[in-house]
């Protein structure tokens, strides 16, 4: 039989997660953004590990990503000419509603 027993390697820092500020993170990522920073080095000054610096830009263009409207969709039309009238329309649209829309164009 095998027994594992977890336990602290000697010299492992001891203490409780360090907190920060949404204040401060958002400073820090600011800084962070600027044009020809060093991420490492900001990190190291400001007192933080540069993974944490770099997850904390990384989260924040992520959400800034998803602020952004929605694009219209770039949607392939087809054509339809009858006589001097054109009909457009997107390939979602229901066999039904283009049989309507051809009917009430021929017989205008």
């Amino acid at each position: 039989m095998i027994e594992a027993v977890v336990d602290r390697f000697d010299g492992a820092p001891v203490g409780e997660r360090r907190r920060w500020s949404d204040e401060f993170k958002a400073q820090a990522v600011a800084a962070a953004l600027e044009p020809g920073v060093n991420v490492s080095a900001l990190a190291r000054r400001l007192g933080i590990s540069p993974p944490q610096l770099f997850a904390w830009r990384k989260a924040y263009l992520k959400s800034q990503e998803e602020a952004k409207p929605a694009k219209p969709s770039q949607q392939a039309l087809t054509e339809i000419v009858i006589g001097d009238a054109t009909i457009r329309v997107g390939h979602d649209i229901g066999e039904a509603v283009l049989r309507r829309i051809i009917k009430a164009v021929r017989s205008a």
